[in-house]
């Protein structure tokens, strides 16, 4: 039975790549001079983690690093920005989670709109991807589109097609 699978799975490489490139771009521009502006990624965590001094100097170090992260094609969607936290004096952090697997509430999403297109096509969930199935190459392509079109505030890619 022709199947593929959806999932959420960024390039990590290119995240730890970004963040290299965006440290070496942080410490040799004038206005980050002398501050404690810096990025750190932890790979098995899944976090992008940037410091600065102030909430105007975050913002600018969290641009730098967006713009790396587009000049490595990682799609911006995949990092879930968190609040700006003090640390200490006049310091402040920002975690920013790397999405990666797709969660339960966007898993029955998916699954309830494939249900009501009323599609010849099954849909279940498979820990943190979901499994779309059919009879008909074309239906499965047609499920794609539809997920394509509906589906915009996540990254999905289509793996593992089988005919």
């Amino acid at each position: 039975m022709p199947s593929f699978d959806v999932k959420l799975d960024p390039n990590l490489e290119s995240v730890g790549n970004a963040v290299d490139t965006s440290m070496k771009e942080i410490g040799t521009r004038f206005d980050f001079k002398g501050t404690s502006a810096a990025v750190e990624f932890k790979k098995k965590e899944k976090e992008v983690i940037v410091f600065a001094d102030s909430d105007f100097q975050i913002d600018q170090v969290r641009e730098v690093l967006f713009g790396k992260l587009t000049k490595q094609k990682v799609d911006i969607r995949f990092m879930d920005v968190g609040k700006v936290e003090k640390i200490g004096g006049d310091k402040v952090k920002q975690v920013i989670t790397v999405k990666a697997g797709i969660e339960s509430d966007l898993a029955k999403k998916i699954t309830k709109l494939i249900k009501d297109s009323k599609m010849k096509v099954n849909a279940s969930i498979q820990g943190d991807e979901v499994r779309v199935q059919g009879n008909k190459r074309d239906d499965l392509q047609a499920a794609m589109a539809l997920l394509r079109k509906e589906v915009d505030d996540v990254p999905l890619s289509f793996d593992n097609f089988r005919d």
